[in-house]
């Protein structure tokens, strides 16, 4: 049985390259995971329902569902957005040279 070589990744860069993905992989990655951790502390925080949120959005209870799960699999980062805004937030967006 062939050993299995474990690797520790710092964040989301180091992770795309362990993966042998591209820089833009990573960058994803990062913008998702930031997203859905607002859209989950918002919804908790302002004690959200679900249904009120998808219609908010206008999308379906079970993509909010999966979303406050945390699993954003198969889900654009557009329907992300509109469900944050759902949540009564907004955004900011900054750039900066990749490393």
């Amino acid at each position: 049985m062939p050993k299995i070589r474990k690797i520790v990744t710092k964040n989301a860069n180091e992770l795309a390259e362990a993966l042998d993905l591209t820089p833009a992989d990573a960058v994803e990655w990062v913008m998702r995971h930031s997203l859905t951790e607002k859209i989950i502390d918002t919804a908790k925080r302002n004690r959200l329902t679900v249904s009120e949120i998808a219609k908010g959005a206008k999308t379906s209870r079970a993509r909010v569902t999966r979303i406050l799960k945390g699993d954003t699999h198969g889900i654009s980062i557009d329907v992300l957005l509109r469900v944050l805004g759902a949540a009564g937030q907004t955004i900011k967006i900054s750039y900066s040279k990749a490393a």
